[in-house]
């Protein structure tokens, strides 16, 4: 085999976002666009050669050819192994636990994570460093530069290798390892949880669930954890089989898109116990009772309150962290609990310095992502395990268990209004002109709320002491209430905007009130103040969750 040099020429947009780089299948497919991004990658790094890597996606379209692309660029620039997921299919949390438990250098995820797929969806790519992680942004941010300056990529010229078939082939000097996509990180979740505890509340026969796979990638572990080893009955995993177009679907586990298995749950005493989705790769959840819907913000409150019950936690937790636009429900369980509850952008790197540091133990974020520290990304499937193995210690319906916990703590009433697909002209403009107009609300009345501050978000990370600005617009009210606004940098189509409303209420006569009815005041306050209506033409969000 011979190792080509390919002349090229650079792309001007090749600026990972916080997931990495997502842009349409179509834009992957140009000559040399992700030739460019994954040397791209390589270039920014060093002590990489002879080393491990690890590689693996969500299987939507274009998944398997970028793989091969990556293994003989990967050869072409000296690593010694390279692990790679059988038929390229790791979900992003499994990738994680590959990456650690290998010591590999690092691992290159593909997914467009919740987005679309198919030959006209989205493709995505992200670099994850050795602590399993997404990379930070002094790394990304060197990979564009050198996507920017970069002339010429390193290929070996190779035959595709077999992705299907478990053993070693070899490119140039480089190992492949095709692995079994399923099992490490089945042996994770069996140290973490009590599967014998679990395998035998499916066995009472008082209990039933459906697990939405939404066609993506973790049907594959849904079937063997959920059904072959806790017992779970036979198609207790809907959509379980990881399609390149997720079915022409939306893999995205909210109550919009994961309808079938809302419709379900709806059912009355029809429907099961207890209902849970997962995204395109892996690494969200949505947590369902029969007719109930448990919030991202409210599960992770609940998995800390109960974490001490479960074999992997029961040494307790060493802090918690939410994203900041995440509501406050978990901070009152960590305030009981005597312990640190730290706040940081979105995006799931930052929990990565408090992990590694041992500053927290859970983490999560109102985006339908959890996690802890077994590995550095959000995951799924995990969450689901862990709410699984709360209802095998508590025997309790899912919609008991949530109104017990409002009772003690409070609820903290909380939506996220989506308007996706604005014209992105028009969605900075706005942030732009809100910005301008944050620092003349302080103190100004809006019926009964009162704005005790407003700013632009910006974190300093307790670890690093690295600075983060611009992270999110807050206005903040004296009565605990509060808006943000962000764009969202996940979409691949024009702009999505996010508005975040919360409200506490300590009164648990309140507590059964419908969510869009209670926020209602500051639903529409939120149009106002930033004349969403008017400058996005839009009279409604595509999504509320």
């Amino acid at each position: 085999m011979t190792i080509l040099t390919i002349a090229t020429k650079p792309f001007d947009d090749q600026r990972p976002g916080t997931s990495g780089l997502r842009k349409k299948v179509s834009v992957f497919q140009q000559p040399h666009y992700l030739e460019n991004f994954v040397q791209a990658i390589f270039d920014s790094l060093a002590g990489y050669q002879g080393q491990t890597l690890v590689v693996g996606g969500d299987g939507r379209f274009y998944n398997r050819e970028a793989i091969q692309i990556i293994l003989r660029i990967a050869a072409a620039n000296g690593f010694g192994r390279v692990l790679v997921g059988q038929y390229g299919i790791l979900s992003t949390p499994a990738a994680s636990c590959i990456i650690r438990r290998s010591g590999a250098f690092g691992g290159i995820i593909l997914s467009a994570s919740h987005n679309p797929g198919g030959p006209h969806g989205d493709f995505g790519i992200k670099y994850n460093t050795g602590n399993g992680g997404p990379a930070p942004e002094k790394i990304t941010e060197a990979i564009y530069q050198r996507s920017r300056e970069i002339h010429s990529y390193h290929i070996a010229e190779s035959g595709d290798i077999p992705l299907e078939t478990l053993g070693t082939v070899q490119i140039e000097d480089m190992h492949v390892e095709i692995i079994d996509s399923v099992a490490d990180y089945a042996r994770l979740m069996e140290n973490l949880f009590d599967f014998d505890q679990i395998h035998g509340l499916f066995n009472s026969g008082l209990f039933t669930m459906r697990f939405d796979a939404m066609h993506a990638v973790t049907g594959p572990y849904a079937h063997l954890i959920l059904e072959e080893r806790l017992g779970a009955p036979p198609n207790t995993v809907m959509n379980g089989t990881p399609l390149a177009d997720f079915g022409g679907g939306h893999p995205d586990p909210n109550l919009t898109y994961a309808s079938d298995l809302v419709a379900v749950m709806k059912g009355g005493f029809l429907s099961p116990d207890f209902g849970a989705a997962s995204d395109g790769d892996g690494d969200r959840n949505m947590i369902l009772g029969r007719n109930c819907f448990v919030t991202p913000s409210d599960s992770l409150a609940i998995l800390t309150d109960h974490a001490t019950r479960v074999p992997g936690y029961a040494k307790g937790l060493a802090g918690v962290a939410r994203s900041m636009p995440t509501s406050a429900a978990v901070d009152h369980v960590a305030e009981r609990l005597g312990i640190p509850c730290y706040e940081t952008p979105t995006g799931w790197k930052f929990f990565g310095n408090l992990l590694d540091a041992g500053s927290v133990t859970l983490c999560g974020e109102e985006s339908f992502g959890t996690g802890s520290d077994h590995v550095r990304e959000k995951d799924g499937l995990w969450a689901v395990l862990f709410w699984l193995n709360i209802l095998a210690i508590r025997r309790q319906p899912v919609e008991e268990i949530l109104r017990e916990h409002w009772a003690r703590y409070g609820r903290n009433f909380y939506t996220r209004h989506d308007y996706e697909g604005v014209d992105s002209t028009r969605a900075q403009e706005l942030m732009h002109d809100l910005r301008v107009k944050l620092p003349g609300l302080r103190g100004k009345d809006f019926g009964s709320h009162r704005v005790m501050e407003a700013d632009d978000y910006s974190y300093t990370d307790p670890v690093d002491h690295s600075v983060s600005t611009g992270q999110g617009l807050r206005i903040l009210f004296e009565n605990g209430s509060r808006i943000v606004y962000r764009l969202s940098g996940t979409g691949t189509e024009g702009a999505t905007l996010r508005i975040y409303i919360e409200a506490y209420e300590r009164d648990a006569a309140r507590h059964q009130d419908d969510t869009q009815t209670y926020l209602g005041s500051l639903i529409q306050l939120a149009d106002e103040i930033a004349a969403i209506t008017e400058r996005t033409g839009r009279d409604a969000p595509t999504v509320i969750t």
